[in-house]
């Protein structure tokens, strides 16, 4: 087989796997992603449909895999491995509970499909790395994951919340909007505060209590990208 062979087939592995990680990819985003130009792309889809994988086209969109459909689990690369392990050691020593037990729940998996000789290097990596005690000061939550799933289910959250000023509690119901790390606060929540009616960002270590209720809110106009940009503003123009 020559190389150019061994490169299609590799990026056409790559390509199934993205349409399987993603709802909806077009062909500009494959093009700049692997680096061919869109006829390639076109190609290359045209090849996986032909080797049975159920694409479907969306005209003007992009495209999507059929629901239901799964890809058979594929081998990490040596450096994958590593990659994940080193995260997995930052997210143990992370201080939302939550967030810990599923990140090692995903990792015992997949450590579970690695070579031997894979897994007997990512093991000794995992035993060299330390994570700083400064790092670990300040109080623990176990929110991040009830949030991360109202958050992409459109969930209102009721929440009781203590002020940073007047320290008092308050009952809010929220529209989780987005996370944000600090280094100073930790897991911030931006949520659509229906007291304030404003947005407004929530330290998690100040969150009380919390419930997913079963009310839906519609999804938000406002872009991530938007939200932090006028932040920056108010704050550069106080």
């Amino acid at each position: 087989m020559n190389p150019h062979d061994v490169r299609r087939i590799s990026r056409l592995t790559a390509m199934a796997m993205q349409l399987q990680t993603k709802r909806l990819v077009t062909a500009t985003d494959m093009a700049a992603k692997f680096s061919v130009s869109i006829r390639t792309v076109y190609r290359d889809i045209r090849a996986l449909e032909q080797a049975g994988v159920p694409i479907i086209t969306e005209d003007g969109k992009g495209y999507s895999l059929m629901e239901g459909f799964r890809l058979p689990p594929v081998m990490f690369t040596e450096s994958e491995a590593s990659a994940l392990v080193t995260a997995e050691q930052l997210v143990i020593k992370s201080k939302d509970s939550s967030l810990k037990e599923e990140y090692q729940s995903a990792t015992d998996k997949i450590k579970a499909v690695l070579k031997y000789a894979i897994k007997e290097k990512v093991e000794l990596l995992s035993s060299r790395i330390a994570v700083s005690p400064a790092a670990l000061q300040g109080h623990t939550t176990s929110s991040l994951t009830l949030i991360q799933n109202a958050l992409t289910s459109y969930k209102v959250l009721e929440i009781t919340y203590q002020s940073g000023n007047s320290r008092e509690d308050t009952k809010r119901k929220v529209e989780p909007f987005a996370l944000y790390f600090s280094l100073e606060e930790n897991w911030l929540m931006i949520a659509y505060c229906r007291l304030r009616k404003d947005y407004r960002m929530f330290r998690l270590d100040r969150i009380s209590s919390i419930r997913l209720l079963e009310m839906n809110f519609k999804p938000h106009d406002l872009t991530l990208a938007d939200y932090l940009a006028e932040k920056k503003k108010k704050f550069a123009n106080p």
